[in-house]
């Protein structure tokens, strides 16, 4: 697969660093020399400086014979623009688009519907903000996805050493959790993942990723040793593009809120669009201030302005002061690995939005949807079994699932399976796969169409 990748920033260098890993062929292009420099050294790619949005660059870059285009500049405009050059030099190839602007939110379907030079539009804010309520409806979550229409939920929580599983092997999770459903689909261990296996013990400190049907989340919940009262009061910290976005979904829920932002200008904008938000002009790392706003009895605080040390600074005061739930945006990848130590657990990332909302769309075979899995060492999958790929029509136990790969679930129209090795999957299943990321190849060939010829 040739995929071209236009835009060398954060986001386009770590889809880059994915698809280099899965030996794809893998193009950058961007105007910049340094962030090209940046690529070059460090990921086996080849890279073009030029303008993305220019026939002659993107002919140079070989966009004739790439099936995927990616556009993921930081100029939304630039973007468009790339994908209508790409389409008229080779229509068959796959675009997609990367759009922050809230003005281009109402148009995104009509973008897909009547012109024909954009496949899918990728809104990271947007994606950011539906993290983000999860977390917040789901009592120490760290990680939050839906599959299957939002009737399995993947969940990641940190495991202390009150909770009843501590210390208990996977083999024994059945007989403690008295009927109920749950699938241990992977484990963070001193920063390394893993993908269990029955004689697998869970540890006070590791972080666990499960999957569980949305009705049974609560009660599995309790039999985690995660049980919180509801958020019913929010402060978000920047009232920049994500925090209004976020403040404007609070106001149809039962819970009220407060944002602070720097800006006096964007406190006059958040004031006039918001109707019942309490919009404060101010510094959100101002510990004075947070005092003054008895931040204490909020249940939730969001950290979200465009400044990482503030947002950090902001939730590590907010935790000082007795808030339960800090949730903090960082842009940073290389910040990810030491949100842990220093007390931050709950991080969430437009970029890493930006990055799960494209990966479903260069996975081979019919991915519905993927998710990174904190610290990027693995991804979870949700596919349509085809009925020619070689998945199907087998026990699992005999499909040649890679060593650290796991059909976690199976949803059979509305029945969901837990999976054991006998599993037979049907054509027109919807399965869910975690996978390390260096066995994500070969988990796209067990779900790729097989090709016959006569």
């Amino acid at each position: 697969m040739k995929v071209i990748i236009i835009g060398a920033g954060e986001v386009g260098f770590h889809i880059a660093s994915h698809l280099a890993r899965e030996n794809k062929d893998v193009v950058v292009v961007d105007t910049n020399p340094e962030t090209l420099r940046r690529v070059s050294d460090n990921l086996d790619v080849q890279v073009l400086q030029g303008s993305g949005s220019s026939p002659v660059v993107l002919e140079e870059a070989g966009i004739q014979s790439a099936e995927i285009m990616l556009a993921v500049t930081n100029s939304d405009e630039a973007n468009l623009v790339a994908c209508l050059a790409a389409d008229v030099i080779s229509p068959a190839t796959k675009k997609l688009a990367r759009i922050r602007n809230a003005d281009y939110d109402g148009y995104h379907e009509t973008f897909r519907e009547k012109a024909p030079h954009i496949d899918t539009v990728i809104n990271p804010d947007t994606e950011v903000v539906k993290t983000i309520l999860g977390m917040m409806k789901v009592p120490g979550a760290v990680d939050v996805g839906e599959f299957a229409d939002g009737r399995i939920k993947f969940v990641g929580i940190y495991l202390d050493d009150r909770s009843p599983l501590n210390g208990v092997e996977l083999v024994d999770l059945p007989s403690r959790l008295e009927g109920m459903r749950l699938l241990i689909a992977a484990i963070m261990r001193d920063e390394e993942l893993i993908i269990p296996r029955g004689k697998d013990q869970l540890r006070a400190g590791d972080l666990v990723y499960f999957i569980t049907e949305s009705d049974q989340l609560e009660p599995t919940l309790q039999a985690l040793g995660k049980q919180e009262a509801p958020i019913k009061r929010v402060l978000i910290i920047g009232g920049g593009r994500i925090g209004y976005r976020l403040a404007s979904l609070l106001e149809d829920e039962p819970i009220s809120c407060k944002i602070i932002e720097k800006d006096p200008a964007k406190c006059d904008k958040l004031a006039e669009r918001l109707n019942k938000a309490v919009v404060l002009h101010g510094d959100g790392s101002d510990q004075g201030l947070l005092a003054e706003e008895n931040v204490g009895d909020m249940d939730a605080v969001v950290t979200l302005t465009n400044d990482e040390e503030t947002n950090i600074l902001a939730s590590l005061l907010a935790r000082r002061m007795g808030i339960r739930k800090c949730i903090t945006r960082i842009s940073k990848f290389s910040y990810f690995p030491l949100m842990t130590t220093i007390g931050i657990e709950q991080v969430v990332s437009p970029r890493l939005s930006a990055i799960n909302g494209i990966l479903q769309h260069v996975r081979r075979g019919k991915v519905l949807s993927a998710m990174s899995i904190k610290g990027e060492q693995a991804e979870i999958l949700e596919a349509v079994a085809m009925e020619t790929s070689a998945i199907v029509a087998k026990p699992l136990r005999n499909v040649g699932v890679p060593k650290g790969a796991l059909v976690a679930a199976v949803m059979r129209q509305d029945h969901i399976i837990i999976p054991s090795g006998e599993t037979v999957i049907a054509p027109d299943d919807r399965i869910i796969i975690v996978a390390r990321r260096e066995v994500i190849a070969q988990v796209e060939k067990i779900l790729a169409v097989k090709l016959e010829f006569f």
